[in-house]
């Protein structure tokens, strides 16, 4: 494995020579010496520096540059001017000196090398080593960390199928909600339609009876109904917001997981002879990290709880809403049911009426019959004592006429006064009682009316509860349709 920043591999090649050695200046050159060079001449044009010290090719003498030495040390002996350059010679212990000196300082030198060579490998070594364990842990981080994203995408899984489950059934059941409330409208106006009908009762049939006090009654009922069911239609959309609002941020929540589940599964699969890798200079100094593993795993348990009390809240209002129908299509129903016996006893009660008032009338025409009768009798008897009246009176003229003492107050006389008496004030009872068999004629007439009349109105009650209240009533809506599921 290659460390990072490391040099390439170097490529050797044995020297192109026939000896197997390589040449003495090209080993001399690998070396380099922590003293100064030994020059035999104080005034030698090579003093001690270094960018002439390793220059080989000066250092190293040749062949002819020997024999040129000597010849030199050769004159020396013979010139007297030059004895004195023997003083400035280093005496063979300083040689041999020099020497031991530059042994040790080898081997302490191939130490040192041999030692930093051991320690490198080691150092090598241990930081490959070290580097293999801290990729290795970083791999096992990231897999942990993806065991983790696993875990709460599940999680948010299995919530987010739940919400939708429950966002399905209160869809459902507020959509029965919707039919149910539309459901109302017809025996609302069934009901306000057979108020309005009974206005047009006449005279004494317009009372405010049983009928129209439960009617009444039936119409606060369905609109008590309905106004309980628009709150709990109302809250059913606003906990349908709420609802996809919880689900949208589990869709968020779940889509980043899956984003970064995608990311560190990259990087858990990326090894040293992946492609793709390569160096980003001061991306360990950054930290685009926005949370912590603990506000990290904080957020979706949050986004889950939420997502939790919402599904209770709607699932609440869903056994709320389901409650509500119930009652509300019982309500309907034991007002509806109650109204329709009402109906049933006041159209019992009218119909009697109406026998009863037929009855009376038949009676009365019976008895205007009788009373014709009786009238036509009466001027009969009045026109028969007209001729006896005639008679008497006539009698009573022709006696006054007798003469002198004739013209007495015999029995005749006072039979024949009596006789007119008599047949007059028989005549003026006849009258009389004439009168008052007209009077009751005309009564009986008015009474004629009068049932009539009020037959009438019977018959028009009669017709308003049977034939337009009551058959409206017959299409009031069933139990399941009051509670949504048709």
């Amino acid at each position: 494995m290659e460390l990072i920043g490391s040099t390439q591999t170097a490529a050797y090649a044995r020297p192109k020579t026939s000896h197997f050695l390589p040449a003495i200046s090209t080993t001399a050159s690998s070396y380099r010496s922590h003293q100064p060079a030994l020059t035999f001449n104080q005034n030698s044009n090579m003093p001690w520096k270094t960018n002439t010290y390793f220059r080989t090719g000066s250092a190293i003498p040749t062949v002819s540059a020997l024999q040129r030495e000597n010849l030199d040390r050769a004159k020396t002996m013979f010139y007297p001017s030059n004895r004195t350059a023997l003083s400035t010679r280093y005496m063979p212990d300083d040689w041999y000196k020099s020497n031991h000196t530059n042994y040790r300082e080898s081997e302490s030198s191939r130490n040192s090398a041999e030692r930093l060579r051991r320690d490198t490998i080691r150092l090598i070594q241990d930081k490959d080593q070290l580097t293999r364990r801290t990729q290795e842990t970083t791999s096992k981080n990231i897999g942990e960390r993806l065991n983790n994203i696993s875990f709460w995408k599940s999680e948010l899984n299995h919530e987010m199928d739940n919400m939708v489950t429950e966002i399905a059934a209160l869809t459902d059941v507020k959509r029965r909600l919707e039919r149910a409330l539309a459901e109302t409208e017809s025996p609302l106006q069934v009901s306000q339609e057979c108020l309005f009908h009974r206005e047009k009762r006449m005279t004494i049939d317009l009372v405010h009876d049983d009928v129209e006090i439960d009617l009444i009654k039936e119409v606060e009922v369905i609109k008590s109904c309905q106004e309980r069911m628009r709150r709990h239609l109302e809250r059913a959309i606003a906990q349908l917001a709420s609802n996809r609002a919880a689900q949208h941020e589990l869709e968020r929540d779940l889509s980043d997981k899956l984003t970064a589940q995608r990311i560190d599964d990259r990087c858990h699969h990326l090894r040293n002879t992946s492609d793709g890798i390569s160096y980003y200079r001061g991306i360990d100094r950054l930290d685009p990290s926005i949370s912590l593993p603990d506000s990290w795993s904080k957020f979706t348990d949050d986004n889950i709880l939420h997502s939790q009390s919402e599904r209770v809240a709607s699932h609440r209002l869903r056994d709320e809403i389901e409650i509500l129908l119930n009652a509300t299509s019982n309500e309907m129903w034991n007002q509806f049911n109650t109204v329709n016996v009402s109906f049933t006893n006041r159209l019992s009660e009218t119909a009697d009426a109406k026998n009863n008032l037929q009855t009376h009338l038949a009676k009365t025409l019976q008895e205007i019959f009788q009373t014709e009768m009786l009238i036509e009798a009466l001027k009969t008897a009045i026109r028969d004592k007209e001729n006896p009246l005639k008679v008497a009176q006539t009698r009573l003229e022709e006696r006054s006429r007798r003469p002198n003492v004739e013209l007495c107050r015999d029995n005749p006389h006072h039979r024949l006064i009596t006789e007119v008496r008599e047949i007059e004030d028989t005549v003026k009872k006849l009258k009389e009682r004439l009168m008052e068999a007209e009077n009751t004629l005309q009564n009986l007439v008015k009474t004629k009316v009068v049932l009539e009349h009020d037959l009438s109105v019977k018959a028009n009650s009669l017709f308003l509860d049977q034939e337009k209240c009551m058959s409206m009533r017959k299409s009031f809506p069933s139990t399941p349709r009051l509670i949504g599921y048709t």
